[in-house]
């Protein structure tokens, strides 16, 4: 559902290449998500939702403590109240569109925590199950895998050799436009 690319996607949208860490990259995300870029915000609430690291200190908000929550909202969600709080302060302020409802946006948030989904970057494969169980590319540190063999058929008939060479091999991003 999220990536931590989104700051560095902004930076490539601007030509300039950002460090590869995951709490820069965050602190970008919430400074998106603070400047009203909907995106930004419910990556934030995802990012913090799924337990990603660093998501739940970077994306935390003090203010949030007074938002109303409502039964529907909270119920049935396996996270601590103070983060879920957050997580609903973000997703408000992302679905500012008309189109996303918060309650039907938090759903898909604990389908996919309890769930999974389909991480394998690897086009052909239809492995469902929890980010945390895909291996990430060892040069790119963006694509995941479910195993060695789609990493191979990515690597060798997928495309993902040419695109992983855009990556500066010190570990900055260049912009592949």
């Amino acid at each position: 559902m999220v990536q931590y690319d989104a700051a560095s996607s902004i930076c490539q949208a601007l030509g300039r290449g950002v460090t590869r860490s995951k709490e820069l990259t965050l602190s970008w995300i919430r400074k998106a998500a603070e400047n009203g870029f909907a995106r930004a915000c419910l990556d934030l609430a995802g990012l913090m939702y799924l337990d990603q690291p660093y998501a739940r200190e970077v994306g935390h908000v003090m203010e949030a403590a007074g938002v109303a929550t409502s039964t529907e909202l909270v119920e049935g969600h396996d996270v601590p109240p103070d983060i879920l709080t957050s997580v609903i302060h973000w997703v408000r302020k992302g679905c500012i569109d008309g189109k996303s409802n918060p309650p039907d946006y938090l759903d898909a948030l604990r389908r996919e925590a309890l769930v999974g989904t389909k991480y394998c970057h690897n086009k052909g494969c239809e492995v469902v199950g929890l980010l945390k169980d895909f291996k990430v590319c060892p040069q790119c540190k963006t694509a995941r895998y479910c195993g060695a063999s789609c990493q191979t058929q990515d690597w060798t008939t997928g495309g993902h050799k040419e695109k992983c060479g855009k990556f500066g091999a010190i570990g900055s991003i260049k912009c592949s436009t």
